[in-house]
């Protein structure tokens, strides 16, 4: 059922990316270009996404439970550690340079997969990267 559930909820995700055209690098791009050809889609669709989500967590959060009824773990990062803000500077770097993150980029596998699988490849190789580094300090 889990598997289900996830398959949907991936669904769901990558056809509102779709439909909203956050697949476009260029509708992207175009939002971080606040000194030329500025377009604010992607702050609309962010704070849809907030509007939609925040709600959603509340309930999960007095819950405690998943869709499948079970328990929900929340993660407790605070103050956030140098790993995390490390990431998230690449992740930021690598979605200004590409106009691509990772969600938008794995729905470009399946509509034009050509340019996507390089994107996709850097996206494991940073998380391969992150992993390996992660161990590299804990030993």
């Amino acid at each position: 059922m889990s598997v289900i559930v996830a398959f949907l909820c991936g669904l769901l995700f990558g056809g509102g990316l779709w439909l909203s055209g956050m697949a476009n690098p260029a509708n992207v791009l175009g939002f971080l270009d606040i000194t030329g050809q500025w377009n604010p889609i992607l702050a609309g669709v962010m704070g849809g996404a907030v509007a939609i989500t925040l709600p959603g967590f509340w309930l999960l959060r007095r819950k405690g439970l998943d869709a499948n009824g079970q328990a929900l773990h929340w993660p407790r990062r605070w103050p956030p550690d140098k790993g995390l803000v490390m990431g998230a500077m690449l992740f930021g770097v690598g979605w200004g340079l590409s106009g691509v993150c990772p969600g938008p980029a794995l729905v470009l596998l399946g509509l034009d997969g050509a340019k996507a699988v390089v994107l996709v490849a850097c996206i494991a190789l940073g998380w391969l990267g992150g992993r390996w580094a992660g161990r590299k300090n804990s030993t």
